[in-house]
């Protein structure tokens, strides 16, 4: 093994843009709950803060620590993660251009996409980022600007070969992109594997409580192509110009909650697997979607290019839609909710809540499928809650 390259990844969550404030000493980052900055002077700016839609110092520290996690040279906090994706699309693409997007993706990107980005000009193509040859036939040369993938992908937990991904867009003239939401950058760090941007919603994983919206993007130091050398200032601009920017108290909750992240995602990955494992035992389940299984047809690029497997599981139900209706809504410590990776156990019937949005689609999800966002409890408890539901007759 390598000799570790500069700080490990838990002490830049805890210390990166994070310096004890020079004025008190305090060691968390104060929340700047502030809007407008005192000038010295006609365009004198104290640190290059005027306004807090341009910049708050709170959000720099969390962009600064983004940055750091991801291994890129810049990082955007945004007010959700569907905003981040909006900034990086309007910034990058134009009407005329399209982009390929994964047939498993998350129904509030795919909406955006078809619905709101594909009125104003850009074309979409969805393909099974797992098939290099779907995705390659999938391209645009000369049109195509963006390669998006989710891996794992929401909610079949799916995985795509990241640095194969990059190889294919860069010969193509476009850039990657990968949402590292279900992953986190502690699991994954897709720009060492050759992508171009990373995008969270921070909502998820990274606040980790389930007490924030937030969104991230992260951008390469090296992103390919002479059209997209400046693809941070596009971003930057478009944060400022479109503002849906991250506010003071979000950016410090966030920031608190990357502290953590690291020894978060090693007890959800001990419990999701105990979870998959039970899953794929009981006689009341058809399929267990985990790449943490020998069986996940995604396992050995997983576990090439992730520490761990992840605190999602996804399976199907023998007895169809009602079954997995019946399920969701018989859990005790399992909550029935919207989200995911919060320290609390979720669960949810993507068809119906999450994935709705592409019922009728190439991207629809089967609806027997129930997904799990494994939380940090007692994974006995987990596991008994589970079975009294899945053993109820359906």
């Amino acid at each position: 093994m390598s000799q570790q390259q500069g700080p490990g990844f838990c002490t830049l969550a805890i210390h990166a843009g994070q310096e004890p404030d020079p004025a008190t000493g305090a060691v968390v980052p104060p929340i700047y709950q502030v809007s407008t900055y005192k000038q010295d002077g006609i365009g004198g700016l104290r640190g290059g803060y005027e306004y807090s839609r341009s910049a708050n110092p709170t959000r720099t520290a969390l962009e600064e620590c983004l940055a750091a996690l991801e291994g890129g040279a810049r990082g955007f906090a945004f007010a959700s993660g569907l905003a981040g994706q909006d900034a990086v699309v309007r910034a990058l693409t134009g009407p005329g251009d399209h982009v390929v997007v994964p047939t498993d993706a998350y129904g509030g990107t795919y909406r955006y996409v078809a619905r709101v980005a594909g009125p104003q000009g850009l074309a979409h193509t969805a393909a099974a980022m797992s098939d290099l040859d779907a995705v390659r036939a999938a391209v645009r040369p000369g049109h195509t600007r963006l390669v998006w993938v989710e891996t794992p992908s929401n909610p079949l937990l799916g995985i795509a070969d990241i640095a194969a991904l990059a190889e294919l867009a860069h010969s193509a003239g476009a850039l990657l992109v990968v949402d590292n939401t279900f992953a986190t950058s502690y699991l994954q760090q897709p720009l060492a594997l050759g992508a171009d941007i990373v995008t969270h919603s921070t909502t998820k994983y990274a606040g980790g409580h389930s007490d924030v919206v937030g969104g991230a993007v992260v951008v390469a130091r090296e992103v390919s192509g002479a059209a997209y050398a400046d693809a941070s200032e596009r971003i930057a601009f478009h944060q400022n110009a479109i503002g849906a920017v991250a506010g003071p108290f979000d950016a410090w909750l966030v920031l608190r909650g990357l502290k953590t992240l690291a020894v978060r995602m090693e007890r959800h990955c001990d419990n999701a697997e105990r979870v998959a494992a039970f899953l794929a035992g009981h006689d009341a389940v058809a399929q267990v979607l985990y790449p943490g299984l020998s069986s996940h047809p995604g396992h050995p690029i997983a576990a090439r290019q992730m520490r761990r497997f992840g605190g999602m599981v996804s399976f199907r139900l023998r007895r169809g839609e009602d079954a997995a209706v019946k399920a969701v809504a018989t859990t005790r410590l399992w909550t029935l909710g919207e989200s995911l990776g919060g320290v609390e156990s979720l669960i949810e019937h993507p068809a119906r809540m999450t994935h709705a949005s592409v019922a009728g689609t190439a991207l629809e999800v089967p609806a027997d499928l129930v997904r799990l966002s494994v939380g940090i409890e007692d994974v006995e408890d987990l596991l008994a809650d589970l079975g009294e539901a899945l053993d109820i007759p359906g």
